[in-house]
């Protein structure tokens, strides 16, 4: 291992800087990690760095040969194999923003709970791959930062709030840990086009591939496919094409009464109220994120993104305490063998109570 130590000084302006602009390296295991950043007018670096070549020649690489129906058919007898799995399944998260990957990681941590996502994109995250008005940096406010630490996402810290440098930190580092995880499925370029609704309650969801979803005006019929849950998470965010879907189909078909729209941005007043009323909305059904605000009138928050963090924990525990399973709301995760599931808070009941 050569080990490189290189010490950088600031100018001798006495405005601190940002630091995530600045900052520290710790050695781990022969990467260059990166500690969390704070303010600091002194930059110390220490790189560790692995001086064997990779384990294979540059200059004259050549793979292994492979049949092309190998290809095909490992891709198609998995993904069959999910969905012949979870055609019957405990949760549905449907939307892949950072609500709805919230929630689905805080409910992985139980492997007892079979998670499947719809995301009709193809690319998972929703709003999360960048800030606000197509900028990087993602701010999230305090205390909802202590889910980046358990996630292991630096950020650049202030009195009240967080920044992230780039958005797309948070959304893969999720989306990683999430997915790797053998209790979850993803099924991305998938819509939700209807909900299965049996004696008053929410059973599932019915599916169809996005692109026959957006096609059934220049084709003949294409019927859809069905997944039964025993809950459904509604995190589809705010109105448009694809948002605020599950509330609206609950409107058409009786189940609520309105849909009244988010109201003007407000920060400090939309934040709390998406985690307050984070909910059960009919039996079987729970609604997350921004969607929230579209049920409830509440204001929207614009490019913070804390309040969906916790807004999916929350959801997460609502579905755990829905399916009878130990959760942060009634404080039955205490002594439990998945002590985990605790929400990443400042204080349990302060979520809990918003």
């Amino acid at each position: 291992m050569a080990t490189m130590t290189t010490t950088l000084f600031s100018s001798l302006s006495s405005k601190p800087k940002i630091s995530f602009l600045e900052p520290r390296f710790s050695s781990f295991h022969g990467l260059v990690r990166p500690t969390k950043a704070h303010n600091n007018n002194n930059l110390s670096i220490t790189m560790s760095a692995a001086a064997s070549p990779p384990p294979y020649d540059l200059k004259s690489f050549k793979f292994d040969p492979i049949k092309e129906s190998i290809v095909s058919r490992e891709m198609t007898r998995r993904y069959m194999m999910d969905m012949i799995t979870y055609a019957d399944t405990d949760v549905v998260v449907v939307g892949a923003g950072s609500a709805g990957l919230s929630c689905a990681y805080e409910l992985s941590k139980n492997p007892d709970v079979q998670v499947a996502i719809i995301e009709q994109s193809v690319s998972p995250g929703g709003g999360a791959w960048l800030g606000g008005q197509l900028f990087s940096a993602m701010v999230v406010r305090k205390p909802a930062h202590h889910f980046l630490d358990e996630l292991e996402i630096e950020y650049d810290e202030h009195d009240t709030y967080v920044v992230i440098k780039h958005a797309a930190l948070f959304t893969s580092t999720i989306m990683s840990k999430l997915l790797a995880r053998p209790n979850v499925k993803l099924f991305n370029a998938v819509a939700v086009e209807d909900l299965i609704v049996k004696g008053g309650r929410v059973g599932g969801v019915v599916t169809n591939w996005a692109l026959v979803s957006m096609n059934h005006d220049t084709q003949s019929c294409m019927d859809p496919n069905v997944m039964e849950a025993k809950i459904v998470v509604s995190s589809c965010g705010h109105d448009g094409p694809f948002g605020a879907t599950g509330v609206k189909r609950l409107k058409s078909i009786g189940m609520i009464d309105s849909v009244p729209g988010m109201k003007a941005l407000d920060m400090n007043t939309a934040e709390d109220a998406i985690v307050r009323l984070t909910r059960e909305i009919v039996p079987g059904m729970i609604v997350t994120g921004m969607e929230v605000a579209e049920i409830d009138g509440a204001p929207r928050m614009g490019p913070t993104f804390g309040a969906m963090m916790i807004s999916g924990q929350k959801a997460a525990h609502v579905a755990l305490k829905s399916l009878g399973l130990p959760n942060a709301l009634d404080g039955t995760y205490v002594g439990s063998i998945h002590p985990e599931l605790i929400l990443a808070s400042v204080d349990g009941t302060e979520t809990v109570d918003a």
